[in-house]
């Protein structure tokens, strides 16, 4: 009865780790899905200030556990209804809000598209929710934050306060915190003419984000080797399986 019993609870066991198998992606992350995004925006308040524009990069990764940009979606955005629009945010980024050459788009239209896309792609990643990688991710993310609780969106698939911050990333990899020159260092090619677009900014800092993941695990960083706890469950599976055996 109890052989009976252990071998039942055995099995149940061994479908559920099946039916939960993690794929290379989520085993990388803890089941995160990151996405790079930037913005640009009319000022620095995220409650009262415009998002003018803002991209987000889609990630990948090969068999080899090597990241790399999939896809970029990208919307210059119309201020929402009684936005503020501070004189020298749009002087710094160059951005006339109400120019119709920009081909901007609702906010909430933005917003729900990059919500669509970065939920199928971090499905088929075998990922559990999507966590924002910006540079100085605070900002971004207080942004996209203030996006989504306008635009009502209840099912988004980032997560409210989790990020991965390029700036520290540089900084402790390559001794660099300002992206040009983070991106320079590491043998990024970046153009300032064409900075402070959220288009290039995202790609940019998406391609340094790979780098570093890359190159950490390049020098042998990732994955972690095999610990005690590890060879401890490998070992009571074993004896699981004996007790099985037994009863057969």
């Amino acid at each position: 009865m109890v052989f009976d019993i252990i071998a039942s609870l055995h099995w149940q066991t061994k479908k559920t780790m099946e039916n939960t198998e993690q794929t290379l992606f989520a085993k990388r992350f803890r089941g995160f899905f990151p996405v790079v995004i930037d913005v640009e925006t009319a000022g620095f308040n995220k409650e009262t200030d415009a998002l003018l524009e803002i991209a987000a990069s889609v990630l990948k990764m090969d068999d080899d556990g090597v990241l790399s940009i999939d896809h970029t979606v990208h919307f210059h955005v119309e201020p929402f209804e009684g936005a503020n629009i501070e004189q020298a945010a749009i002087e710094f980024n160059g951005i006339d809000p109400f120019s119709a050459l920009r081909g901007a788009v609702p906010e909430e239209e933005a917003i729900k598209e990059i919500c669509k896309v970065v939920r199928k792609a971090q499905k088929a990643a075998g990922c559990q929710r999507a966590v924002v990688v910006a540079h100085n991710a605070a900002f971004d993310h207080g942004f996209l934050n203030a996006a989504i609780e306008r635009c009502k969106i209840k099912r988004t698939p980032f997560h409210p306060f989790v990020s991965f911050d390029t700036t520290s990333l540089a900084g402790l990899a390559l001794g660099q915190t300002v992206l040009a020159k983070a991106c320079r260092t590491a043998g990024i090619e970046f153009d300032n003419k064409q900075a402070h677009s959220a288009l290039y900014d995202t790609e940019r800092t998406a391609e340094l984000f790979c780098l570093i993941v890359n190159r950490w695990q390049q020098l042998g960083g990732w994955p972690l080797p095999e610990t005690e706890a590890t060879e401890a469950t490998e070992a009571s599976e074993e004896e699981q399986d004996s007790a099985v055996k037994t009863t057969e």
